[in-house]
């Protein structure tokens, strides 16, 4: 297989390649749903109150704003915004009296100041190239007193194979190799990722505290999880794009134990566990 043609990441919107064209939906939406129990968890331990104004920065498909107006109704509001076209269009199901669903680039949006009690920001400040400068941007969106949550999954290794972690450590390798490949980024570049507790504290929030949950699955898995694992982790993270970063060998196990076909399918193992964390940094402003 031909390696991937790389991209100058000096040409792009975001990080990782981020533009108004992008189309994420249908990973989105099924993360979403694989981890609704604890999102959900997530949102209510922020003991957030009727009326309160909410951002949702980076809204992706959206699924997150009916949750997070659960917790501000009936007087309280939610507003979504997200670059990608594609996600807008998806998230926009949910519009409503309460909720207003945007479409622009989160830096420049014209957003009024100092009009929201909390911004939700998940899996979404690592692809900006200044993280700091994001959540800058953010915090002159807070009101008095007004917080920004942000959330990242997988900042702890995950593990899908327990039986084979070798096969599970050089998959994981490649997926890196294949992203820094893919967007001309060094190892550096994607370091920001794991740096969300000192992004916070980089940009002058007070009170910053982190709580980091494991989202856990295990055979028998149900419909949503194993949607997610086959269609978005075994198929689109993995799959014929890593050929050119594992040996043959290893290239052959992945296939095997990633297709429904195969009597070696990960995903119908009595022993199969999945563990992927997520973690929420809080910061007041």
């Amino acid at each position: 297989m031909t390696k991937p043609a790389t991209v100058s990441s000096a040409s792009l919107t975001g990080l990782l390649g981020d533009t108004p064209l992008r189309d994420y939906s249908r990973k989105l939406s099924r993360f979403n749903a694989f981890a609704e129990p604890e999102l959900r968890r997530m949102i209510a331990s922020l003991g957030l109150s009727p009326g309160m104004r909410i951002l949702d920065a980076g809204c992706g498909t959206g699924e997150s704003l009916p949750w997070l107006l659960e917790e501000v109704e009936p007087s309280g509001q939610v507003v979504g915004i997200d670059l990608a076209a594609a996600h807008v269009d998806v998230a926009r199901r949910y519009s409503s009296a309460n909720i207003e669903v945007l479409q622009g680039d989160l830096l420049t949006a014209p957003l009024a100041t100092a009009s929201f009690d909390l911004i939700w920001c998940i899996n979404t400040i690592n692809h900006l190239r200044d993280p700091v400068r994001g959540v800058r941007r953010l915090q002159g969106l807070l009101r008095n007193g007004g917080r920004i949550a942000l959330g990242q999954s997988s900042l702890l290794p995950d593990m899908y194979f327990a039986w084979d972690s070798r096969l599970e450590r050089v998959t994981n390798e490649a997926v890196r190799q294949y992203y820094r490949a893919r967007y001309d980024l060094a190892e550096q570049d994607l370091a920001s990722v794991r740096a969300v507790v000192g992004t916070l504290r980089s940009a002058r929030l007070r009170n910053v505290s982190v709580r980091t949950v494991v989202i856990e699955r295990l055979f028998p898995l149900d419909a949503a999880a194993e949607c997610y694992l086959l269609e978005t982790i075994f198929r689109d993270t993995w799959g014929e794009r890593l050929r050119p970063y594992l040996s043959d060998g290893d290239f052959a196990e992945l296939i095997h134990v990633c297709d429904p076909r195969d009597s070696r399918y990960a995903l119908r193992r009595p022993d199969f566990h999945v563990l992927q964390s997520f973690t929420l940094v809080v910061g007041e402003l």
